[in-house]
């Protein structure tokens, strides 16, 4: 990653970063970052020294045809670990062992508290199940990172990414040590998760939305989707109109 294309990725888009010395030198931590756009993995990794393992969509590891194997290519090369998505407790569990793992082997676990990509640019409340769960299980210290204008460089479905300057915000790292061992308490876990979104806010400047992307993500396809229905409706009944004038249609 580093070699092949980090040095590339810093070159053409010149990524600006500040409190890059709260990341440790050494020893486990958690990163907990917004997340805006798919080159939010790249950009991260790429302006720190260490390797930082992130969770992925298991999608990208078995997509079929020559891009998807590609795609799994680069993401096992990178080592990125694939997690299902489906079933009652979707990725749940499967990101809390892989974190655990991760942090038990002295490294750097990323991950994004808000579980998918903001569909609009702002902050979504972050869900209180990996993130927690992980931190208090491990005693790691959860390090805040924002990312600013990486949305811009490439919005969801697009391809090419533009070329511009993103930023990284590096938080100081958050001690949760006093609620160690109190992972099985739902009101802690949301505790922690909010403490971090809030140092994630402050950092990135965002609007924060009390609701899951997930949930906006939703609203907005459902939204888009009567907006179609309407102009389906207005559009046949213009139709319907025409020909009882007697215009052709």
């Amino acid at each position: 990653m580093k070699f092949s294309i980090g040095g590339s990725l810093k070159l053409a888009f010149r990524p600006w970063v500040e409190g890059l010395e709260n990341i440790p030198a050494e020893g486990p931590a958690i990163l907990a970052s917004n997340h805006l756009s798919f080159s939010d993995s790249f950009f991260l990794p790429a302006v720190l020294d260490r390797k930082v393992t992130f969770i992925a969509k298991a999608e990208y590891f078995t997509s079929p045809g020559l891009k998807g194997k590609l795609t799994a290519a680069f993401f096992k090369g990178v080592g990125q670990l694939p997690v299902d998505r489906s079933g009652a407790r979707g990725a749940g569990e499967a990101a809390i062992k892989s974190g655990i793992e991760v942090i038990e082997r002295g490294e750097l676990f990323g991950i994004y508290p808000e579980g998918t990509r903001s569909p609009d640019g702002r902050l979504y409340r972050g869900k209180p199940g990996g993130l927690a769960r992980v931190a208090l299980a491990t005693g790691a210290p959860v390090i805040p990172v924002a990312m600013i204008d990486t949305e811009k460089i490439q919005p969801p479905g697009k391809v090419v990414p533009k070329l511009m300057r993103p930023g990284i915000r590096i938080g100081k790292p958050l001690d949760f040590s006093r609620y160690q061992g109190m992972d099985g308490d739902r009101f802690i876990l949301r505790s922690v998760t909010d403490e971090v979104m809030y140092e994630i806010m402050k950092l990135s400047g965002q609007e924060y939305v009390d609701i899951y992307a997930t949930a906006a993500k939703r609203q907005i396809a459902d939204a888009e989707k009567a907006e179609k229905a309407e102009k389906a409706e207005r559009a046949e009944k213009a139709g319907k109109a025409e020909k009882a004038d007697g215009k052709p249609e």
